[in-house]
């Protein structure tokens, strides 16, 4: 039967793109599912390497959908994981289910979009499906995504999904597959087709707006069987031990090392042939097969690294556990007290609130560069305070969720406190561990938050990403506490000072004691060489007269399908921030796609900006559509939000 596109049609009449790859043979098989508006024909047409293995090399069809108003799929596409969207995949797991050629039994697997997605699914429990496999995921959108982070927006993000989206959703049905009303679709497309962003810049707490679509505290829904696949410098890896504990589903993770990018080809590495990974969960869960289960748990544990922002692969090695908690976790508290305190400092431990200390941590996701990796702290840390223990005798190994809890008085009504724990080498490199921020006006709660009251004390926890980490012998531990993290996030919006109480604050570390249980690392086959680095431009740039600091970056990409599509993009620009002004900050840039199919060429570019002072953010928008190189279509927004404590 080789592979099909066709539309399903959905029951309010819009028919939905998929494309089916069927394995050799008569069937009946199982049936996995992957959903994303990344459109499979086109931008996204180099990952189909992976469904064909899935069909030929694990003897399922594939389905992979274009989300509703994406795509070659009708419809429009009026936000991320709408109820509508929802429906489409219940409507059309239902249907592969009943197809004479699929044993009934469905998957859902994918990464990022496609993983949120088959969470959000596999809550609605349709009966056809078995199991999951959410690759760089979260269960909770308001605190883990790309839109805040700690109850602050993120920053340098707004370069890139945010404004690609935009572009790529003005962007028509694959004319040959669309037939041919397929421009008078387009030009629809184009008028009903709101920014998503706009949206996500007017819902600043964590409302129902964020908790539609979010497992935390609903963890029972899922009965599907769940792989989690987190990565150390992916995002997406806070929900890994949290769902993992909290789900009753079977269930297992596989936490390795690697960035937004496949665990097959993945910066940084060690890389992993992902694809056998999935073909061994569902043919466990979808034909009740088992070549010898795993453990429940494995996880790669970081060693001390060299830190660079183009990091081709991380030293360290993999590692089993039966359970989460693991029964051998301890927590170590490190008073700040005991610490010695690194660098110049005035006589109470006092921050000012400098909106540009930050940049040396990159961005809160590693993925395709410019999204690199981190590297020395040491130039942030001379606007931080910073407290470090004496060198280690021993090894040291960590695995959880390290947290500060600390004691804060602010000058200001809205105030952030960035925590980064560092691994400091013998040579004085300070390499970072992991991270969190917390806008202290949400320090009781995302939903309802509180100005401070100028120089009272807060006792606040800020809890930093999940980890695992050994730090090695003669290395020191050593922890960064500063009041912004640009361009990760985005600056707070008042100068002043916030002075930190030594007594009673302290750095808690999830040490794991004596030997693992299970003696045996996990083995996986191979993946990927790595890949080629993509164009790509990187700059930190200081104005010495305006006083602001910038982060540019700018990235594109050519491609041709096998059917002779040729596909480019082009994205970046420029993140920006007073260095005496924090709330003055602002993020420019643009994204535009082509795509040159027989029928016409088509080119959709959006530009944009978000601008803040200490009271609002104002977003202005421009999307302009091509086709043959005459332009069709423009339009404007502008928006105008005040800022809610952010």
């Amino acid at each position: 039967m080789g592979e099909e596109r066709r539309s399903v049609t959905m029951d309010d009449g819009v028919r939905i793109a998929v494309t089916l790859f069927f394995p050799e043979g008569t069937g009946p098989w199982p049936v996995l599912l992957e959903a994303r508006p990344y459109r499979k024909d086109d931008v996204t047409w180099s990952q189909t390497h992976d469904y064909r293995r899935l069909c030929h090399e694990g003897g399922y069809v594939v389905c992979r959908a274009d989300v509703r108003g994406t795509g070659s799929s009708e419809g429009i596409a009026l936000d991320e994981y709408t109820e509508r969207e929802h429906r489409d995949w219940l409507q059309l797991i239902e249907w592969l289910a009943a197809q004479p050629w699929s044993t009934g039994a469905v998957g859902m697997f994918g990464k990022s979009y496609s993983g949120f997605n088959a969470i959000q699914v596999a809550m609605l429990r349709p009966p056809a499906l078995k199991a999951i496999v959410p690759i760089f995921a979260t269960d909770r959108r308001y605190t883990d995504d790309v839109h805040y982070g700690g109850g602050a927006r993120r920053g340098i993000d707004f370069l890139d999904y945010p404004l690609s989206m935009v572009a790529m959703n003005a962007l028509p049905p694959v004319p040959a597959l669309a037939g041919p009303d397929w421009r008078e679709r387009w030009l629809e497309r184009i008028e009903r087709t709101e920014p998503w962003v706009i949206r996500w810049l007017e819902e600043q707490t964590e409302t129902d707006y964020w908790r539609h679509g979010s497992l935390h505290g609903r963890y029972e829904d899922i009965e599907a069987a769940t792989m989690i696949v987190a990565g150390h410098a992916d995002g997406y890896h806070n929900m890994a031990f949290r769902t993992f504990a909290a789900l009753r589903a079977p269930k297992a993770l596989l936490f390795g090392p690697w960035s937004h990018m496949s665990p097959s080809s993945s910066m940084p590495g060690p890389r992993i042939d992902i694809v056998r990974e999935l073909i061994r969960w569902f043919d466990r869960f979808l034909r009740g097969l088992d070549d010898g289960a795993d453990p429940p748990i494995r996880i790669f544990v970081r060693r001390p690294t060299p830190p660079a922002p183009d990091l081709e692969s991380f030293r360290g090695a993999w590692r089993a556990e039966p359970t989460w908690p693991p029964e051998r976790l301890r927590e170590q508290v490190r008073p700040l007290g005991s610490a010695s305190v690194a660098g110049r400092r005035p006589p109470r431990d006092e921050l000012e609130i400098r909106g540009e200390v930050g940049v040396t941590g990159s961005i809160w996701c590693a993925d395709d560069l410019p999204f690199g990796t981190p590297w020395d702290q040491r130039a942030d840390e001379a606007f931080s305070l910073v407290y470090e223990w004496p060198p280690l005798d021993a090894e040291l190994e960590i695995m959880g969720h390290p947290r500060v809890e600390v004691t804060v008085r602010s000058s200001v009504p809205v105030a952030y406190l960035s925590a980064k724990l560092c691994d400091v080498f013998p040579d004085g490199t300070s390499a970072l561990v992991t991270r969190g921020i917390l806008n202290l006006t949400h320090r009781d709660s995302h939903e309802h938050p509180e100005p401070l009251e100028p120089d009272r004390p807060y006792t606040v926890t800020v809890e930093l990403d999940a980890t695992a980490y050994v730090f090695e012998p003669g290395h020191r531990v050593r922890l960064d506490l500063a009041a912004a993290d640009f361009p990760s996030s985005w600056p707070p919006p008042l100068p002043g000072r916030l002075a930190v109480e030594r007594e009673g604050s302290r750095l808690v570390l999830p040490v794991l004691e004596g030997p693992p249980p299970i003696a045996e690392p996990p083995t996986f086959a191979p993946g990927e060489p790595a890949p080629a680095v993509r164009k790509a431009t990187w700059r930190i740039e200081d104005d010495v007269l305006a006083r602001t600091r910038s982060v540019v970056i700018g990235h594109d990409s050519e491609e041709e399908t096998e059917d002779g599509t040729r596909v480019s993009s082009l994205g970046g620009g420029r993140i920006m921030v007073s260095t005496t002004d924090p709330g003055q900050a602002l993020a420019q840039g643009r994204y535009r796609y082509e795509i040159a199919w027989p029928e016409a060429t088509v080119r959709a570019e959006a530009t944009g900006s978000l601008r803040s002072d200490a009271h609002a953010y104002r977003l202005e928008l421009e999307l302009v559509v091509l086709q043959d190189g005459r332009e069709i279509a423009r339009r404007r927004w502008e928006r105008e939000v005040p800022r809610q404590l952010q």
